[in-house]
């Protein structure tokens, strides 16, 4: 018998980091809304469009640092779906945080995606929704491999040195910051703390926590710092190009 997914239609972005490594682009202004260079849209921007591409309607957008300016620009802006903000009145941690928006969902009772509010990322989420319902996972989360910072030496078992890569693909998978998660999984959550020393580690021991690989070739990116915005920028032209 075949399994008919469930494609989400709302999300929670996870939008309250105070991007200390991104300054002096975050002294007046949320992570989120450091713009790419050469877009003139900020990374929330582009994060919303591709959510509504991908069939969400909803969006709760949990904020902190510096909240009223993303707020501002949320009201301002033509946004492709309806979006809802929460402010945490104390820091409730990681998972609590991430509780607490979910609390402000249309649908409780129906699946959502979740990504941090850092992440500049295309892929497919329908397919990562499928992976999730065909695993009857509570929680699924992306997988990427990023590229080391570094040039990596390859050496032969008697100690020569046989090749020289740059920058290349890490050996090991990452959590990507962008997930799917059953109802059933908010009542997992902790009120106050963080869920990926607590919720994560029980799902993975009762086998109810699966990993989605990225696709070959999808864009993915953590932008952390100075060089990951010009980095995006320099991919992006490429792309156009």
């Amino acid at each position: 018998m075949t399994r008919t997914t469930t494609y989400p239609t709302q999300a929670v972005v996870l939008a309250g980091g105070q991007g200390s490594r991104l300054r002096p682009y975050t002294d007046d202004r949320p992570k989120p809304m450091v713009e790419i260079p050469g877009t003139g849209t900020p990374i929330i921007g582009h994060q919303l469009s591709w959510l509504a591409a991908e069939g969400v309607t909803d969006a709760v957008i949990s904020c902190g640092h510096l909240a009223g300016v993303l707020q501002e620009w949320l009201d301002t802006a033509d946004l492709p779906l309806r979006v809802t903000t929460v402010v945490e009145s104390e820091p409730l941690g990681r998972g609590g945080g991430l509780k607490y928006a979910a609390a402000h969902l249309p649908d409780p009772q129906s699946p959502w995606y979740a990504t941090n509010g850092d992440i500049w990322t295309r892929f497919s989420l329908q397919d990562m929704a499928a992976f999730h319902d065909e695993r009857d996972a509570t929680a699924t989360l992306a997988l990427a491999r990023p590229r080391i910072p570094w040039g990596a030496v390859g050496t032969d078992t008697f100690g020569h040195i046989t090749d020289f890569i740059e920058s290349p693909p890490s050996p090991y998978l990452i959590n990507a910051g962008v997930y799917v998660f059953s109802a059933a999984f908010t009542g997992l959550l902790p009120d106050l703390g963080d869920h990926e020393r607590t919720t994560f580690p029980r799902l993975a021991r009762e086998r109810r926590l699966a990993g989605f690989p990225l696709p070959q070739g999808a864009y993915w990116r953590a932008i952390d710092t100075a060089k990951d915005l010009s980095e995006a920028a320099k991919e992006l032209a490429a792309a156009r190009g």
